[in-house]
């Protein structure tokens, strides 16, 4: 892989992250289209902690809080003074931000055990461009029947434990990929009644941990084969692309759904996929 198709597929990855079109999807597709070797599974590990590192960029605030109200309610800063712990650490809202992070973390499990126990079966798909597309088109009937079903009621403040556990069964899927990870992670918000932008907002911190946590695995055993160094030009160009159009991906879209649909986003899959699966039969 040369460096610009590296900076193309880090662009590619930051703005389909994101945006609910499945990245991993565009990472098989994209290369198989333009007829380019397959970018392997550690470029995609590292392009992918690339846009991790631009959702806790976007939500550092976010996090510190969140991590602040845990050391609180653990009894970390017991003794500081209630001027030294500042509004955010005030006992409901600490209650409340810690209440997040285990929702977050019981949302985190599924992915987990469906990366562990499935993990053979979810490599053999990415070989498979006619499947990835088969997904794209699941991904576009999942936002279009949760925007055409969904109650859109209720906002981040108001989550409950069965949102985080439904969600989190959603990103699970989303290794698939052509499964989005951001539009399956809507779409179950939506269908527990939730708003579009705060189902995008918890998605986008329920994905934070795992993508690291996956990335983390992958560079570990691209190390363990010794192969970083002859890669390490091509990951590094792909990390800084998809960090930087992930950050602008991120403030795009929490902006369009406050008042905007997911149809454009369901047509576009249903498009994309429908055309590499036309490709597939042409070739």
């Amino acid at each position: 892989m040369s460096v610009f198709q590296a900076v193309f597929l880090g662009v590619v990855q930051g703005a389909t992250e994101f945006l609910p079109v499945s990245s991993s999807g565009h990472l098989v597709l994209v290369p198989w289209l333009l007829q380019w070797q397959p970018a392997g599974l550690a470029f995609d590990a590292v392009v992918h902690w690339g846009t991790a590192l631009a959702v806790i960029v976007y939500f550092w605030d976010e996090w510190v809080g969140l991590v602040r109200a845990v050391i609180v309610s653990m009894g970390g800063i017991g003794h500081r003074s209630p001027a030294q712990r500042g509004e955010a650490a005030s006992e409901g809202n600490v209650a409340r931000q810690t209440r997040l992070v285990w929702i977050i973390v019981l949302g985190t499990v599924p992915g987990v055990l469906a990366g562990y126990f499935l993990e053979d079966f979810f490599e053999r798909m990415f070989a498979s461009p006619i499947a990835v597309a088969g997904l794209l088109l699941v991904t576009a009937t999942l936002l279009a029947g949760t925007e055409a079903l969904g109650r859109r009621e209720r906002d981040l403040e108001d989550i409950r434990w069965l949102d985080g556990l439904v969600i989190g069964v959603g990103q699970a899927l989303a290794i698939l990929p052509g499964i989005s990870r951001s539009g399956a992670t809507i779409a179950a918000g939506l269908g527990r009644g939730m708003k579009r932008e705060p189902a995008a907002h918890f998605g986008f911190l329920l994905g934070t941990p795992i993508i690291l946590g996956a990335g983390l695995l992958k560079v570990v055993e691209l190390v363990q084969v010794g192969g970083l160094r002859a890669q390490m030009a091509t990951l590094i160009s792909g990390f800084v692309a998809s960090a930087l159009v992930g950050f602008a991906c991120v403030h795009f879209l929490l902006r369009y759904l406050k008042r905007r649909r997911l149809y454009p986003f369901a047509i576009y899959c249903a498009v994309f996929g429908g055309l590499c699966l036309l490709v597939a039969l042409m070739r």
